[in-house]
């Protein structure tokens, strides 16, 4: 029995993959020149139909006419992990 991912849950995973694309972004910005100005940009993630049906009925439900759509695929998240390179621990006293 698969459990359905609430409206909220869905939510949560398109915002995380929404920052991840814009940190990708800034970081590939030649990449980027293949995103049309002002693009509908609707992500599909690999393996995850749910996800993929949801983003996609969500994406076009928002297009204005005339807007053109991108659809991004992800292939894959690397585990999240800190970015503090060092950490120091003061006493209050």
């Amino acid at each position: 029995m698969t459990n359905k991912r609430t409206e909220f849950e869905m939510e949560q995973i398109n915002s995380m993959l929404l920052s991840e694309f814009e940190r990708y972004v800034m970081e590939h910005l030649q990449w980027a020149e293949q995103i049309p100005k002002g693009a509908q940009v609707i992500f599909l993630v690999e393996g995850d139909d749910e996800f993929n049906q949801w983003s996609q009925h969500r994406g076009t439900a928002q297009v204005e006419e005339g807007q053109p759509v991108v659809y991004v695929k992800i292939k894959g998240l690397e585990p999240v992990r800190s970015r503090i390179k060092g950490l120091e621990v003061a006493p209050v006293a």
